[in-house]
């Protein structure tokens, strides 16, 4: 091995790439930890990274894109970011980390576990990046990652309470109950994302019958959860509280002994199972 290689361990404020920083800080002394900060994350994500990075005693790079989301929003004509169409993933984090990382030789270390083996992260087509899975080689699962936080005396960040992933506060991937918990946690930022999600729609015209060229196309994204506006969903808070209660309730008999993240976990696959960012979510 080149001793000019570079060895990067990405954490997105997640469990399982935080857990891996952990677990790789004293058997890969000259790692290089790094965050793709879009500027769009919940507060605390911010704060568990200032947690983590005092227990690795070393900085975690924080890399910021060129442009804001502001700025890309216009550039694809006030498209919502969506599963078909992931542009933040890619001009806000994949972009900003391969330019950090140029035209280095890199091993770059993903936290997928040893209980998810076929699962996606991010695997960069550069040549000079090569992938290693370090929880797969080890035979680490989700019940050793958790001990490896808690070894590690940092835990889970704050928002495993009420939301099972990292990510931007607007992310069009979170569940319907995960947008009412944002509004109770952080009201401000549901404003916000109510905001741009109406920018959208007022444009677009409110049967979303828009004239944006190539962006007028099957698919488009006119609002961030599933076809249904924010102010919408908040509606039907009751509604989607109640649902969850349900699914919460019947998470918990199907185990015991289970952890809050567990039963949170399933509790909202039942309410809305749908894919995770493969940047953001690990």
């Amino acid at each position: 091995m080149a001793s000019t290689e570079r060895h990067i361990c990405g954490i997105s404020g997640g469990k399982d790439s935080s857990a891996l920083a952990m677990y790789l800080r004293d058997r890969v002394p000259n790692m290089e930890y790094f965050f793709c900060d879009t500027g769009a994350e919940l507060p605390e994500t911010y704060e568990y990274l200032d947690k983590l990075e005092t227990a690795l005693g070393k900085p975690i790079a924080r890399l910021n894109p060129r442009k804001g989301f502001d700025h890309w929003f216009e550039v694809y004509r006030g498209a919502l970011p969506s599963p078909q169409m992931r542009w933040c993933t890619k001009k806000m984090k994949i972009e900003p980390l391969e330019e950090w990382i140029g035209e280095d030789a890199a091993v770059s270390y993903v936290a997928i576990r040893a209980d998810e083996a076929s699962r996606k992260g991010y695997v960069s087509t550069k040549p000079n990046i090569r992938t290693v899975l370090p929880f797969v080689e080890d035979n680490i699962d989700h019940d050793g990652v958790l001990r490896i936080l808690d070894e590690a005396g940092i835990g889970l960040p704050k928002y495993y309470e009420w939301r099972t992933r990292s990510g931007c506060y607007f992310c069009f991937y979170q569940r319907k109950a995960e947008w009412v918990g944002l509004s109770e946690r952080h009201p401000e930022l549901l404003e916000r994302a109510i905001a741009i999600e109406s920018k959208v729609r007022q444009d677009a015209g409110a049967d979303g019958d828009a004239s944006f060229g190539e962006f007028a196309m099957k698919g488009r994204q006119y609002t961030w959860s599933g076809g249904e506006s924010l102010p919408d969903l908040i509606a039907r808070r009751e509604e989607i509280i109640e649902r969850h209660a349900a699914s919460v309730e019947s998470a918990e008999k199907r185990k015991k002994n289970r952890t809050v993240w567990d039963v949170l976990g399933d509790a909202l696959d039942d309410d809305d199972d749908t894919d995770q960012c493969t940047v953001c979510a690990l």
